[in-house]
């Protein structure tokens, strides 16, 4: 039972660069201290949360963090910096400091840093968000390592599209070199010096996200780097509402982004047997939010990262100081400043809300069920994207004449309803009507062509999957698990002819490619394979595996026991009006019913995994009709854990059940807790529990027992008397317990009748 574990099977754990604090004590496994500390500073810090009982990791950024001994002066003189992201405009890319070139020189700077971690006693280093940004890429460090790695003069990306594209591949490969190189000098280190296993992880945003928000990454690719043991799926409300185009309305959809990210997530360790955790935080890096917003935001994220059962371990919250600690929200700026002053609403965190996080953060130490059922159709629809995408979210100067961004922007933060309508329908009907706003819409941080193939889809209760493209060539059998593709080579392109080969073999061993795109992609033209070999683009040489020497028509055809569809437009117009997306679903369920598979259109996607149940119900859908769940449940996101026959979930809402019916026959089980359980063990006149939680926590306890519980007492480790109220459901055969945490070991004892 994964309520009672070991800490060392590292299911859950946390960020934290503050010192340890009763209120942050929550009972997960492990702790990755923030820090580029050194020496005895970084070792207290260690020794405060290892004596807590935790497993102790580190994190630090990869590509931005107290690295001033490292520039050689001051910050305020840091435009003197050679090695730093830059601009076109001359201005350094920064966070707190500037993000770096990831040189050589600069990757041993990071291993001998972070030796003194390796001989503090860590387990594990997370080099956390390996990013270079797409809007850099000027300065001279950069200049250096383009005419290093390519032998040719650098020119400035923004003037040619060759240029840009290669910029941008190079940007990957700096830092898939840098992480190669540190993780595997730290350990060698870690052996040799001290016959230790050090393990190494990436923290890094999704696939989806980067390429959205234009930061070039490492993502499929740390595959290929052996020295990596996994990563960590930084998906968050802040990445997740970030807005994107569905039905002209250009808005947040935090569910449904969260459900594409997690799942593109998942596919970074497919088939090696390296670890993923799933990040969830309950606030996010902007402060100017209400804690309704928080929590609003933290279930649809919650929810989301539940429909991926493939994955069972998490990141419980990155940090748990400005949640739990004494801060107050919403600051009078959106910003992630600490210095910030309160607006006059400002609330420390909601006792419901911390009493919910309690309870989640034990729950997701019990997520590894290998059985698990969709109950919506189970078809196998993936949605292929590639690292390549990042390659090219931006054209040089001259390509795009119109901007889309600022306007979208607008519409966005257009308070009116009717008037954000009015907004978007004008603008769609010009990116409908004008090729070249249709490529500066593509361009746009809305990145609608990837939104527009998936959106209209998981709407109406598609459980699609993003699929990886570039896997296709690191996996024999990598698609085995898809019996529908969809593909377009309009924002990203194959790394080699012999993916489009592997797409034609899975098409005549029976698998169905639908591919939607019109050839008006401008990088289509850059130096590559496909030019090499006499194509335009890289679809007109897959198409020629099927034997023609132009697009095909719209239509679906047979070939071998499989098909090829195809629809000839851009990807980024299924994202502009209602009609098209209508006529894009239409397209894709006949294409699914002529395969044998009924896609019945509903506006909930609803799994069924080992004993919870884990439903969202989407708004923008084929109805705005409630779902009803009806049976015998725990409510996991009451703080109460109430006992109920039905949940009725309404549009924009989610829920997580425990199905009672599931452990029908169990005579214990506990069933949720908002305390760490370390024991629990029964007699024929009663039992003993120990258990913590975080100071100031209302902890609720729920445990199915073999006999009624007639009263309840507790003492804490100081031998003082705890307070316990009880409640007995004769029905579930469950006792519901609870006491006011103080952040003490406490043992509850319990008689039976």
């Amino acid at each position: 039972m994964a309520y009672i574990r070991d800490r060392r099977e590292e299911l859950t754990g946390y960020q934290q660069g503050d010192p340890w604090t009763p209120t942050v004590d929550l009972g997960n496994d492990f702790v990755m201290v923030y820090a580029f500390r050194q020496g005895k500073a970084l070792y207290d810090l260690i020794q405060q949360f290892k004596s807590k009982g935790y497993v102790i990791h580190l994190m630090t950024g990869s590509a931005w963090g107290g690295y001033r001994d490292y520039y050689g002066f001051p910050e305020d003189e840091v435009n003197k910096l050679d090695e730093s992201q830059l601009m076109r405009n001359g201005e350094h890319v920064r966070l707190s400091t500037p993000y770096m070139v990831p040189t050589v020189e600069f990757s041993d700077y990071l291993t001998e840093r972070l030796k003194i971690a390796v001989d503090a006693g860590v387990e594990a280093i997370h080099l956390e968000e390996p990013e270079f940004w797409d809007k850099s890429g000027y300065s001279e460090g950069f200049k250096r390592e383009y005419e290093v790695f390519y032998d040719e003069k650098w020119t400035p990306p923004h003037e040619n599209l060759e240029v840009r594209y290669k910029a941008s591949k190079l940007k990957a490969h700096l830092y898939r070199r840098c992480l190669s190189r540190v993780s595997e000098s730290l350990k060698e280190y870690a052996k040799k010096k001290y016959n230790r296993q050090l393990k190494v992880y990436v923290p890094t945003h999704s696939l989806v996200n980067y390429t959205q928000w234009k930061i070039i990454s490492p993502e499929a690719s740390l595959i290929d780097i052996p020295s990596i043991d996994g990563c960590i799926a930084q998906v968050w409300t802040g990445t997740s509402r970030v807005a994107n185009v569905y039905n002209g309305i250009y808005k947040e959809r935090t569910f449904e982004t969260a459900f594409l990210e997690y799942g593109i997530m998942q596919e970074l360790v497919k088939g090696t047997g390296r670890k993923m955790w799933f990040l969830c935080d309950p606030i996010e890096d902007s402060y100017g939010f209400t804690w309704a917003n928080y929590e609003y935001n933290y279930k649809k994220t919650l929810v989301a990262s539940l429909l991926h059962p493939k994955v069972h371990r998490y990141e419980i919250s990155p940090w748990p100081w400005r949640v739990f600690n004494d801060n107050v929200y919403p600051l009078m700026t959106k910003a992630c400043d600490k210095s910030a002053p309160p607006a006059p609403n400002a609330t420390r965190i909601p006792k419901h809300y911390s009493t919910l996080l309690s309870g989640t953060f034990q729950m997701l130490g019990d997520m590894n069920w290998p059985d698990y059922k969709f109950e919506n159709i189970n078809s196998g629809v993936g949605v292929l994207m590639s690292d390549s995408g990042l390659f090219q979210r931006t054209f040089p100067d001259g390509i795009v004449q119109n901007s889309i961004n600022d306007r979208l922007e607008a519409v966005h933060n257009y308070n009116s309803d009717e008037g954000e309508l009015k907004a978007d329908k004008e603008l769609m009907d010009l990116i409908e009507k004008d090729n070249d706003a249709l490529l500066s819409y593509v361009e746009s941080g809305a990145f609608p062509n990837f939104f527009g193939m998936a959106m209209p889809l998981l709407k109406y209760g598609l459980p699609v999957t993003p699929v990886q493209l570039d896997n296709i060539r690191r996996f024999p059998g990598y698609l085995s698990d898809y019996k529908t593709l969809i593909l377009s080579y309009e924002y990203m392109k194959p790394e080699s002819p012999d993916v489009n080969m592997a797409l034609y073999t899975w098409v005549m061993e029976g698998g169905t490619l639908i591919y939607i795109g019109d050839g008006i992609d401008p990088y289509h033209g850059v130096s590559s394979w496909w030019k090499n070999s006499g194509y335009s683009d890289p679809a007109m040489h897959l198409f020629k595996l099927f034997g023609y020497d132009n697009y095909p028509e719209n239509g679906t055809f047979s070939f071998g026991k499989g098909k090829l569809a195809m629809l000839n437009l851009s990807p980024a117009r299924l994202t502009l009006n209602e009609e098209i997306s209508r006529e894009y679903r239409e397209f894709i369920k006949n294409i699914l019913l002529e395969n044998g598979e009924k896609w019945d259109y509903r506006n909930d996607i609803t799994i069924r995994r080992g004993p919870y149940v884990i439903s969202a119900v989407m708004d923008e859908s084929v109805n705005n009709e409630p779902k009803v769940i009806k049976g015998n449940f725990v409510d996991m996101l009451s703080s109460e854990y109430n006992i109920i026959k039905e949940k009725v979930i309404n549009p924009d809402e989610g829920t997580i059940l425990f199905d009672l019916d599931y452990i029908k026959d169990e005579t214990f089980r506990i069933l949720a807790s908002g305390s760490r359980i370390f024991n629990f063990d029964i007699t024929d006149e009663g039992f003993t529990s120990e258990m913590k939680a975080a100071d100031l926590i209302k902890s609720y306890i729920r445990v199915r027992l073999p006999k009624k519980v007639t009263s309840v007492s507790a003492i804490d480790e100081d031998g003082n008397n705890v307070e316990v109220t009880l409640d007995w459901d004769e029905e579930s055969r469950s006792a519901l317990m609870t006491y006011e945490s103080t952040d003490k070991l406490i043992k509850l004892t319990g008689e039976f009748i």
